[in-house]
Protein backbone atom coordinates (compact mmCIF):
# COMPACT_ATOMS: atom_id res chain seq x y z
CA UNK A 1 0.00 0.00 0.00
CA UNK A 2 1.54 3.40 -1.01
CA UNK A 3 1.30 5.95 1.49
CA UNK A 4 -0.42 9.49 -0.45
CA UNK A 5 0.53 12.24 1.65
CA UNK A 6 -1.27 15.81 0.85
CA UNK A 7 0.84 18.98 1.14
CA UNK A 8 -1.49 21.82 2.44
CA UNK A 9 -1.09 25.22 3.46
CA UNK A 10 -1.92 29.21 2.96
CA UNK A 11 -0.05 30.94 0.14
CA UNK A 12 3.78 31.50 0.24
CA UNK A 13 4.31 29.05 3.28
CA UNK A 14 6.70 27.34 1.56
CA UNK A 15 5.27 24.54 0.20
CA UNK A 16 5.85 24.25 -3.57
CA UNK A 17 9.45 24.44 -2.67
CA UNK A 18 9.53 21.96 -0.41
CA UNK A 19 7.68 19.57 -2.71
CA UNK A 20 10.56 20.16 -5.32
CA UNK A 21 12.99 19.14 -3.31
CA UNK A 22 11.46 16.34 -1.50
CA UNK A 23 10.82 14.87 -5.08
CA UNK A 24 13.86 16.49 -7.01
CA UNK A 25 10.42 17.48 -8.87
CA UNK A 26 10.89 20.92 -11.26
CA UNK A 27 7.62 22.66 -10.75
CA UNK A 28 6.87 26.45 -10.34
CA UNK A 29 7.48 28.23 -6.99
CA UNK A 30 7.17 32.20 -7.03
CA UNK A 31 6.49 34.76 -4.52
CA UNK A 32 2.72 34.83 -5.05
CA UNK A 33 -0.89 33.44 -4.03
CA UNK A 34 -1.87 30.68 -6.24
CA UNK A 35 1.10 29.51 -8.33
CA UNK A 36 -0.33 25.99 -7.93
CA UNK A 37 -3.05 25.55 -9.65
CA UNK A 38 -3.59 21.89 -10.40
CA UNK A 39 -2.52 19.31 -7.76
CA UNK A 40 1.49 18.40 -8.37
CA UNK A 41 2.28 14.83 -7.45
CA UNK A 42 5.49 12.91 -7.82
CA UNK A 43 6.00 9.58 -6.52
CA UNK A 44 9.44 9.06 -4.03
CA UNK A 45 10.86 5.98 -2.43
CA UNK A 46 10.83 5.58 0.77
CA UNK A 47 14.62 4.74 2.22
CA UNK A 48 15.03 1.55 4.08
CA UNK A 49 18.11 0.82 5.50
CA UNK A 50 17.34 -2.61 5.50
CA UNK A 51 17.12 -3.31 1.81
CA UNK A 52 21.22 -3.48 1.27
CA UNK A 53 21.61 -6.00 3.41
CA UNK A 54 18.89 -8.00 1.75
CA UNK A 55 20.30 -7.46 -1.57
CA UNK A 56 23.73 -8.61 -0.25
CA UNK A 57 22.39 -11.71 1.38
CA UNK A 58 20.29 -12.96 -1.35
CA UNK A 59 22.48 -11.35 -4.36
CA UNK A 60 19.70 -9.35 -5.75
CA UNK A 61 20.18 -7.82 -8.53
CA UNK A 62 17.34 -4.68 -8.07
CA UNK A 63 15.79 -2.89 -5.11
CA UNK A 64 12.23 -2.04 -5.47
CA UNK A 65 11.46 0.17 -2.37
CA UNK A 66 8.01 1.25 -0.94
CA UNK A 67 7.10 4.56 -2.04
CA UNK A 68 5.54 7.73 -1.00
CA UNK A 69 3.00 9.48 -3.03
CA UNK A 70 3.29 13.23 -2.38
CA UNK A 71 0.41 15.43 -3.33
CA UNK A 72 1.20 19.55 -3.79
CA UNK A 73 -1.86 21.13 -3.13
CA UNK A 74 -2.74 24.51 -3.79
CA UNK A 75 -2.76 26.97 -1.16
CA UNK A 76 -6.19 27.68 0.82
CA UNK A 77 -7.10 30.82 1.77
CA UNK A 78 -10.22 31.89 4.47
CA UNK A 79 -13.26 31.70 2.08
CA UNK A 80 -12.10 28.50 0.64
CA UNK A 81 -15.09 25.99 1.65
CA UNK A 82 -17.14 28.76 -0.79
CA UNK A 83 -14.68 28.78 -3.27
CA UNK A 84 -12.83 31.43 -2.56
CA UNK A 85 -9.49 31.84 -4.07
CA UNK A 86 -10.46 28.89 -6.24
CA UNK A 87 -10.50 26.68 -3.27
CA UNK A 88 -13.46 24.34 -4.23
CA UNK A 89 -11.12 22.91 -6.80
CA UNK A 90 -8.27 22.15 -4.33
CA UNK A 91 -10.45 20.60 -1.52
CA UNK A 92 -11.43 17.68 -3.24
CA UNK A 93 -7.89 16.49 -3.78
CA UNK A 94 -7.39 16.17 -0.01
CA UNK A 95 -10.02 13.74 0.26
CA UNK A 96 -7.87 11.38 -2.03
CA UNK A 97 -4.93 11.25 0.23
CA UNK A 98 -4.23 9.18 3.42
CA UNK A 99 -2.11 11.77 5.43
CA UNK A 100 -2.11 15.77 5.52
CA UNK A 101 0.79 17.11 5.60
CA UNK A 102 0.26 20.91 6.98
CA UNK A 103 3.17 23.19 5.96
CA UNK A 104 3.21 25.85 8.44
CA UNK A 105 5.53 28.97 7.94
CA UNK A 106 7.72 29.73 10.86
CA UNK A 107 9.96 31.88 9.49
CA UNK A 108 10.15 35.75 8.99
CA UNK A 109 10.94 37.09 5.69
CA UNK A 110 9.94 40.58 4.51
CA UNK A 111 11.32 40.01 0.85
CA UNK A 112 8.07 37.09 1.56
CA UNK A 113 4.51 37.94 1.52
CA UNK A 114 2.22 36.46 3.85
CA UNK A 115 -1.48 36.23 2.89
CA UNK A 116 -2.67 37.51 6.39
CA UNK A 117 0.62 40.13 6.16
CA UNK A 118 2.06 38.47 9.52
CA UNK A 119 3.37 34.61 10.68
CA UNK A 120 1.32 33.18 12.76
CA UNK A 121 0.91 29.42 12.35
CA UNK A 122 -1.49 28.73 14.46
CA UNK A 123 -3.50 31.29 12.95
CA UNK A 124 -3.02 29.75 9.75
CA UNK A 125 -3.51 26.06 10.70
CA UNK A 126 -7.05 27.36 12.28
CA UNK A 127 -7.93 28.83 9.09
CA UNK A 128 -7.44 25.63 6.98
CA UNK A 129 -9.30 23.42 9.30
CA UNK A 130 -12.10 25.92 9.19
CA UNK A 131 -12.57 25.60 5.61
CA UNK A 132 -11.70 21.94 5.89
CA UNK A 133 -14.55 21.63 8.19
CA UNK A 134 -16.92 23.77 6.39
CA UNK A 135 -16.60 21.78 3.68
CA UNK A 136 -17.09 18.57 5.71
CA UNK A 137 -20.41 20.09 7.13
CA UNK A 138 -21.66 20.72 3.56
CA UNK A 139 -21.40 17.32 2.62
CA UNK A 140 -22.52 16.22 6.30
CA UNK A 141 -26.36 18.15 5.46
CA UNK A 142 -26.55 16.67 1.82
CA UNK A 143 -26.17 13.35 3.42
CA UNK A 144 -28.42 13.98 6.17
CA UNK A 145 -30.99 15.18 3.75
CA UNK A 146 -30.51 11.73 2.32
CA UNK A 147 -30.92 9.73 5.26
CA UNK A 148 -33.79 11.37 6.53
CA UNK A 149 -35.08 10.70 2.91
CA UNK A 150 -34.86 6.55 3.57
CA UNK A 151 -36.23 7.02 6.87
CA UNK A 152 -39.11 8.88 5.67
CA UNK A 153 -39.80 6.35 2.95
CA UNK A 154 -38.58 2.96 4.58
CA UNK A 155 -42.10 1.60 5.15
CA UNK A 156 -43.18 2.16 1.59
CA UNK A 157 -39.88 0.54 0.26
CA UNK A 158 -40.08 -2.26 2.43
CA UNK A 159 -37.04 -1.83 4.13
CA UNK A 160 -35.50 -4.80 6.17
CA UNK A 161 -35.11 -3.70 9.84
CA UNK A 162 -31.33 -4.14 9.81
CA UNK A 163 -31.30 -1.03 6.72
CA UNK A 164 -33.72 1.10 9.17
CA UNK A 165 -31.42 0.78 12.06
CA UNK A 166 -28.38 1.19 10.16
CA UNK A 167 -29.75 4.71 8.60
CA UNK A 168 -31.05 5.41 11.97
CA UNK A 169 -27.75 5.11 13.42
CA UNK A 170 -26.06 6.93 10.70
CA UNK A 171 -28.47 9.84 11.65
CA UNK A 172 -27.14 9.68 15.40
CA UNK A 173 -23.67 9.94 13.98
CA UNK A 174 -24.94 13.03 11.71
CA UNK A 175 -26.32 14.76 14.67
CA UNK A 176 -22.84 14.49 16.63
CA UNK A 177 -21.02 15.70 13.23
CA UNK A 178 -23.03 18.67 13.05
CA UNK A 179 -22.26 20.21 16.04
CA UNK A 180 -18.94 19.02 16.21
CA UNK A 181 -17.92 20.93 12.58
CA UNK A 182 -20.41 23.64 13.22
CA UNK A 183 -18.10 24.49 16.76
CA UNK A 184 -14.95 23.58 14.94
CA UNK A 185 -14.20 20.83 17.62
CA UNK A 186 -10.94 19.18 15.91
CA UNK A 187 -10.91 16.70 18.56
CA UNK A 188 -14.27 16.09 18.72
CA UNK A 189 -14.19 15.45 14.91
CA UNK A 190 -11.02 13.39 14.80
CA UNK A 191 -12.61 10.88 17.46
CA UNK A 192 -16.33 10.59 15.73
CA UNK A 193 -13.92 10.18 12.46
CA UNK A 194 -12.92 6.99 14.08
CA UNK A 195 -16.23 5.92 15.27
CA UNK A 196 -17.30 6.37 11.68
CA UNK A 197 -14.43 4.22 10.06
CA UNK A 198 -14.96 1.34 13.11
CA UNK A 199 -19.26 1.68 12.24
CA UNK A 200 -18.29 1.05 8.69
CA UNK A 201 -20.21 4.13 7.75
CA UNK A 202 -18.45 4.87 3.86
CA UNK A 203 -21.04 7.66 3.39
CA UNK A 204 -19.53 9.91 5.53
CA UNK A 205 -15.72 10.46 4.69
CA UNK A 206 -14.67 13.49 6.28
CA UNK A 207 -11.58 15.74 5.09
CA UNK A 208 -11.10 17.46 8.49
CA UNK A 209 -11.04 13.85 10.61
CA UNK A 210 -7.75 12.59 8.45
CA UNK A 211 -4.33 11.83 9.81
CA UNK A 212 -1.94 15.18 9.70
CA UNK A 213 1.21 16.13 10.64
CA UNK A 214 2.53 19.67 10.94
CA UNK A 215 5.81 20.40 9.31
CA UNK A 216 7.50 23.50 10.53
CA UNK A 217 9.12 24.90 7.78
CA UNK A 218 12.22 27.41 9.35
CA UNK A 219 15.01 29.80 8.26
CA UNK A 220 18.30 28.11 7.14
CA UNK A 221 20.07 29.71 10.53
CA UNK A 222 17.22 27.77 12.78
CA UNK A 223 17.56 24.56 11.02
CA UNK A 224 21.63 24.25 11.62
CA UNK A 225 22.49 22.32 14.46
CA UNK A 226 18.99 21.81 15.50
CA UNK A 227 18.48 25.79 16.82
CA UNK A 228 14.90 25.96 15.56
CA UNK A 229 13.97 24.16 19.02
CA UNK A 230 14.34 27.93 20.04
CA UNK A 231 12.16 28.99 17.34
CA UNK A 232 9.42 30.50 18.91
CA UNK A 233 6.51 29.68 16.36
CA UNK A 234 7.93 25.78 15.80
CA UNK A 235 7.60 25.91 20.09
CA UNK A 236 3.82 27.07 20.17
CA UNK A 237 2.88 23.91 17.51
CA UNK A 238 4.88 21.62 19.61
CA UNK A 239 3.04 22.89 22.97
CA UNK A 240 -0.38 22.84 21.07
CA UNK A 241 0.34 19.59 19.08
CA UNK A 242 3.28 17.93 20.99
CA UNK A 243 6.47 17.21 19.63
CA UNK A 244 5.69 13.72 17.74
CA UNK A 245 3.17 15.69 15.59
CA UNK A 246 5.72 18.56 14.71
CA UNK A 247 8.40 18.14 11.92
CA UNK A 248 10.82 20.85 11.48
CA UNK A 249 12.39 21.45 8.15
CA UNK A 250 13.97 24.45 6.50
CA UNK A 251 12.96 24.15 2.44
CA UNK A 252 15.38 26.19 1.25
CA UNK A 253 18.21 23.65 2.96
CA UNK A 254 15.83 20.79 1.66
CA UNK A 255 16.31 21.99 -1.72
CA UNK A 256 20.16 22.52 -2.24
CA UNK A 257 20.83 18.95 -0.74
CA UNK A 258 18.05 17.66 -3.33
CA UNK A 259 20.43 19.02 -5.77
CA UNK A 260 23.88 17.63 -4.67
CA UNK A 261 25.05 14.10 -4.84
CA UNK A 262 24.60 11.78 -1.93
CA UNK A 263 28.30 12.46 -0.77
CA UNK A 264 27.57 16.16 -1.16
CA UNK A 265 24.58 15.87 0.46
CA UNK A 266 26.30 14.16 3.57
CA UNK A 267 29.13 16.26 3.65
CA UNK A 268 26.63 19.51 3.28
CA UNK A 269 24.64 17.93 6.42
CA UNK A 270 27.58 17.03 8.61
CA UNK A 271 28.88 20.90 8.59
CA UNK A 272 25.33 22.05 8.82
CA UNK A 273 25.04 19.62 12.35
CA UNK A 274 22.01 18.19 10.20
CA UNK A 275 21.33 14.16 10.97
CA UNK A 276 18.14 13.21 9.07
CA UNK A 277 16.47 14.64 5.36
CA UNK A 278 13.50 16.37 5.58
CA UNK A 279 12.16 13.11 3.31
CA UNK A 280 13.14 10.33 5.84
CA UNK A 281 11.80 12.74 8.56
CA UNK A 282 8.46 13.04 7.09
CA UNK A 283 8.14 9.17 6.12
CA UNK A 284 9.12 7.66 9.59
CA UNK A 285 6.43 10.27 11.04
CA UNK A 286 4.13 9.45 8.50
CA UNK A 287 4.67 5.38 9.04
CA UNK A 288 4.23 6.07 13.00
CA UNK A 289 1.40 8.15 12.51
CA UNK A 290 -0.77 5.71 9.85
CA UNK A 291 0.68 2.56 12.07
CA UNK A 292 2.43 1.26 8.91
CA UNK A 293 4.93 -1.58 8.82
CA UNK A 294 7.15 -3.24 6.09
CA UNK A 295 7.94 -6.53 5.01
CA UNK A 296 9.71 -8.45 2.23
CA UNK A 297 9.76 -10.24 -0.48
CA UNK A 298 13.52 -11.53 -1.57
CA UNK A 299 15.55 -13.58 -3.85
CA UNK A 300 17.80 -13.43 -6.68
CA UNK A 301 15.85 -10.88 -9.13
CA UNK A 302 14.75 -8.36 -6.19
CA UNK A 303 14.65 -7.17 -2.94
CA UNK A 304 11.19 -6.31 -2.57
CA UNK A 305 9.57 -4.07 0.06
CA UNK A 306 5.96 -3.89 0.92
CA UNK A 307 3.73 -1.65 3.25
CA UNK A 308 0.79 -2.54 5.22
CA UNK A 309 -1.30 -1.89 8.10
CA UNK A 310 -0.17 -2.83 11.37
CA UNK A 311 -1.96 -6.15 13.06
CA UNK A 312 -2.39 -7.42 9.11
CA UNK A 313 -3.27 -11.31 8.78
CA UNK A 314 -0.53 -13.35 6.37
CA UNK A 315 -3.11 -13.80 4.07
CA UNK A 316 -4.11 -10.32 3.76
CA UNK A 317 -0.31 -9.08 3.32
CA UNK A 318 0.14 -11.83 0.59
CA UNK A 319 -2.89 -9.99 -0.85
CA UNK A 320 -0.73 -7.04 -1.40
CA UNK A 321 1.57 -8.79 -3.67
CA UNK A 322 -0.86 -10.29 -5.95
CA UNK A 323 -5.03 -10.76 -5.44
CA UNK A 324 -4.18 -14.76 -6.45
CA UNK A 325 -1.43 -15.12 -3.47
CA UNK A 326 -4.38 -14.17 -0.74
CA UNK A 327 -7.01 -16.40 -2.65
CA UNK A 328 -5.16 -19.23 -2.79
CA UNK A 329 -3.33 -19.10 0.67
CA UNK A 330 -2.10 -22.49 1.96
CA UNK A 331 1.05 -20.93 4.64
CA UNK A 332 3.60 -18.62 4.49
CA UNK A 333 7.46 -19.23 5.25
CA UNK A 334 8.40 -16.94 7.80
CA UNK A 335 11.81 -15.21 8.96
CA UNK A 336 12.58 -11.84 10.07
CA UNK A 337 15.34 -9.16 8.86
CA UNK A 338 17.16 -9.41 12.36
CA UNK A 339 17.32 -13.52 11.27
CA UNK A 340 19.59 -12.05 8.43
CA UNK A 341 21.70 -9.77 10.09
CA UNK A 342 22.18 -12.45 12.99
CA UNK A 343 23.40 -15.40 10.48
CA UNK A 344 23.57 -14.01 7.39
CA UNK A 345 22.15 -16.24 4.52
CA UNK A 346 18.54 -17.84 4.47
CA UNK A 347 20.31 -21.06 4.85
CA UNK A 348 21.96 -20.25 8.54
CA UNK A 349 18.90 -18.99 9.08
CA UNK A 350 17.38 -22.60 8.47
CA UNK A 351 20.20 -24.27 9.99
CA UNK A 352 19.67 -22.12 13.48
CA UNK A 353 16.01 -23.12 13.17
CA UNK A 354 14.53 -19.40 13.07
CA UNK A 355 12.78 -20.38 9.75
CA UNK A 356 8.95 -21.17 10.18
CA UNK A 357 6.02 -21.52 8.80
CA UNK A 358 2.85 -19.75 9.97
CA UNK A 359 -0.96 -20.59 8.82
CA UNK A 360 -3.82 -17.93 8.40
CA UNK A 361 -3.87 -16.34 11.48
CA UNK A 362 -0.41 -14.99 11.92
CA UNK A 363 0.11 -11.50 12.01
CA UNK A 364 2.96 -10.23 10.18
CA UNK A 365 5.62 -8.38 11.87
CA UNK A 366 7.73 -5.59 10.98
CA UNK A 367 10.60 -6.69 8.94
CA UNK A 368 9.11 -9.76 8.23
CA UNK A 369 10.25 -11.88 4.99
CA UNK A 370 7.93 -14.00 3.40
CA UNK A 371 7.28 -16.97 1.07
CA UNK A 372 4.01 -17.11 0.18
CA UNK A 373 3.00 -21.32 -0.57
CA UNK A 374 -0.90 -20.95 -2.27
CA UNK A 375 -2.33 -22.79 -5.06
CA UNK A 376 -5.49 -21.19 -7.56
Amino acid sequence: MALKAGLVGLPNVGKSTLFNALTKSSIPAANYPFCTVDPNIAITNVPDKRIPVLMTAFKSQKPIPTTMQFVDIAGLVKGASTGEGLGNQFLGHIMDVNLILHVMRCFEDEEITHVHNKVDPLSDFETIMTELMLKDLESVLKREEKVMGFIKSAKNKQATPAQIKEWEAEKVMIDSLKLALDAVDLNKVQALGLDIVAANMTSLQLISSKNFLLIANVSEDDYMGAAYKENKYYQALVKKFGADRVIAISAKIESELAQMSDDEANEMMESLGITEKGLASIITRGYDNLDLITFFTCGPKEAHAWSIKRGTSVPKAAGEIHSDLERGFICAEVYNYKDIVDFGTEAKVKENGRFRTEGKDYIVQDGDLLNIRFNV
